[in-house]
């Protein structure tokens, strides 16, 4: 059993503007930022980096090939410099004259010609912003293609509309405190998109799975959950991940996740062809699955018994971890691994004392496999 940070970030970080408080209202969002923006292949020499007049101290605009000068984002400038060759930070600090002239030689010197996909975006004003300064075959997929299909699996994400799969409920640990009226707001909301990127974590906890043997021998039960992210200005690789969970504390901290899987999707040229083969079948095939299948599934995990436990994790991890893997299991069940179960239960009762995200994701990914290999 592992704690899942993912959204805990994501509460902390976001302002207020950035958090929704249903999918219909989320999806209303990303459609119109998709109607007002461009992409647009452009070679590297045709923009030129300039002082705004209006902050000629730090303001810095961009002009293409027909004289209209646009601001960039925070995110598109620092990609912007990346492809002159100059680190964003340090250009931060300089005067905007001197940060224009920098990036200009390196656009035209340093770096070879070279084509850059640029997307532009029309903001409510009116003005003209700089979102992303990517390579020309960025395989872009719309935050509101993700948010999309969302709706049409999920309706409105919200309890109060009779939905299975809903904003997470705080503090619903085995769902001794579901309710059926749960208000979503800003504050508790796991619904999240910003000008860089979206996220969202949606989670069935109206159809527990009871499982027998949950912890030290006494059951318990576990809820469906899944996060799905993207960027549109390369910010973010396009995935989701689905688990098991317990429950969801104040503070979004998932708590006792189990089976954790993922699917990453570059944002190569292929990408929007990618979503529609993995991703949206994945999103299908979870929202449609029955909980009686899952707990013959769990069943059957826990039934499978591991004839040599220490030939079948090396075979997957080294000494090291596997000697690590079967402590972590006697620490939380005080019983040694029997079962695919007790396994990948290790996998992720391991993956909690890794400080990394990256390598504790890896470890909690190869713990879903093994609860795969039941079937």
């Amino acid at each position: 059993m592992t704690t899942l940070t993912q959204a805990n970030r994501q509460w902390a970080s976001r302002p207020a503007d950035e958090r929704f408080t249903s999918l219909h209202e989320l999806h209303g969002h990303c459609e119109t930022a998709r109607f007002r923006s461009a992409a647009k292949v452009l070679p590297n020499r045709a923009l030129t980096v300039q002082p705004d007049e209006a902050d000629q101290e730090r303001g810095l605009l961009v002009t293409g090939p027909n004289g209209a000068a646009v601001a960039p984002s925070h995110w598109a400038f620092g990609q912007l410099a990346q492809r002159a060759g100059a680190p964003a930070a340090y250009l931060r600090d300089l005067p905007a004259p001197l940060a224009a002239d920098c990036m200009n030689y390196g656009l035209r010197h340093v770096r070879d010609v070279e084509e850059l996909g640029v997307l532009l975006r029309r903001e409510e004003s009116g003005a003209a912003t700089l979102a992303a300064v990517t390579g020309p075959n960025y395989g872009r997929v719309w935050n509101s293609v993700c948010t999309r299909t969302l709706v049409k699996l999920f309706g409105s994400g919200l309890a109060t509309d009779g939905g299975d799969w809903q904003v997470p409920q705080e503090n619903n640990f085995g769902g001794r405190s579901y309710d059926p009226h749960y208000a979503v707001t800003k504050q508790n909301t796991t619904l999240y998109a910003s000008d860089r990127d979206m996220w969202v974590f949606l989670a069935d906890e109206r159809h527990r799975i009871e499982v027998p043997n949950r912890r030290n021998g006494q059951p318990g039960s576990l809820a469906r959950g899944f996060m799905l992210w993207n960027s549109e200005v390369g910010a973010e690789s396009l995935g989701m991940a689905a688990f098991y969970f317990d429950g969801m504390c104040g503070n979004h901290l998932i708590w006792d996740a189990e089976g954790f899987t993922e699917i990453r999707i570059r944002h190569t040229a292929g990408a929007p062809d990618r979503w529609i083969e993995q991703v949206t079948p994945a999103l299908e095939t979870y929202a449609q699955a029955s909980t009686v299948t899952i707990t013959q599934a769990l069943a059957a995990a826990r039934a499978a018994r591991i004839d040599n436990v220490d030939e079948f994790l090396r075979k997957r991890f080294s000494n090291r971890m596997t000697a690590a893997i079967k402590a972590a299991h006697m620490a939380d069940e005080d019983r040694p691994i029997e079962t695919l179960w007790d396994a990948a239960t290790a996998v992720t009762a391991y993956a909690r004392s890794i400080p990394y995200m990256n390598e504790r994701v890896d470890l909690e990914r190869e713990g879903g496999r093994i609860l795969d290999l039941a079937a």
